[in-house]
């Protein structure tokens, strides 16, 4: 047997977004009137990993995302990404679990 993990391919909503993401990374960035040099500078990598982020690929780390996105003044967009207060899938799955009423616990006998 071998240790090979085979590649899913991606689905595609999830394709759309990564490259909707390199796409936009790109805008944030040539509006910031950064070069792709002085970008990859910023972040700590080399200016075809920039490309390689921008085209949006999907084997760049996500340390360099946010990486990039500290960069742009945008880290915050990473830190509200998935709040679990505004999970409203979540939230509703949690009410569904909760029981119909809450019945009074009856004393211990026997307690000392």
């Amino acid at each position: 047997m071998s240790d090979k993990k085979i590649a899913m391919p991606l689905p595609l909503p999830v394709r759309r977004a990564v490259e909707k993401f390199g796409n936009d990374l790109s805008l944030a960035r040539r509006r910031r009137r950064f070069s792709q040099q002085s970008m990859a500078e910023r972040i700590g990598i080399s200016v075809s990993s920039l490309r390689r982020l921008e085209k949006g690929d999907p084997g760049i780390s996500w340390g360099t995302i946010a990486r990039a996105l500290y960069v742009l003044g945008e880290i915050n967009k990473l830190n509200d990404m998935l709040d679990t207060a505004n999970d409203n899938i979540g939230l509703i799955l949690m009410d569904e679990q909760l029981p119909q009423r809450i019945r009074k616990r009856k004393p211990a006998t026997g307690a000392l």
